[in-house]
């Protein structure tokens, strides 16, 4: 009798024992390849602050003496490309003191 009744209670144990093994195996798997895509999703889901209006106003810096592309490139957090595509026709070689250019 005694083996019986350890025999009706232990398969159903071992059978769930065996599923959640199952399922923790199968959901670290999931965690673990998911992991960039999680972090992808991190990073692009942050929202940028938008003008009231709609439309980003373009800043400006003013030119100061000794300052280069680069100088002002780096104040800004940008690339002298960046800033060269925002004000066409610009002379890196020759800024001026006072003038105003785009910096984003």
């Amino acid at each position: 009798m005694r083996h019986s009744r350890f025999a009706r209670y232990a398969a159903p144990v071992a059978f769930l024992a065996a599923i959640t093994i199952g399922v923790l195996v199968v959901r670290a798997g999931f965690q673990h390849g998911s992991h960039h895509a999680t972090t992808t999703t991190t990073v692009t889901a942050k929202k940028k602050h938008k003008h009231p209006h709609g439309k980003r106003r373009p800043q400006t810096y003013t030119v100061q003496s000794g300052d280069t592309l680069g100088s002002i490139a780096n104040k800004y957090g940008t690339t002298v490309v960046a800033i060269e595509h925002l004000n066409p026709g610009i002379d890196p070689t020759a800024l001026s003191v006072g003038e105003k250019i785009r910096v984003k």
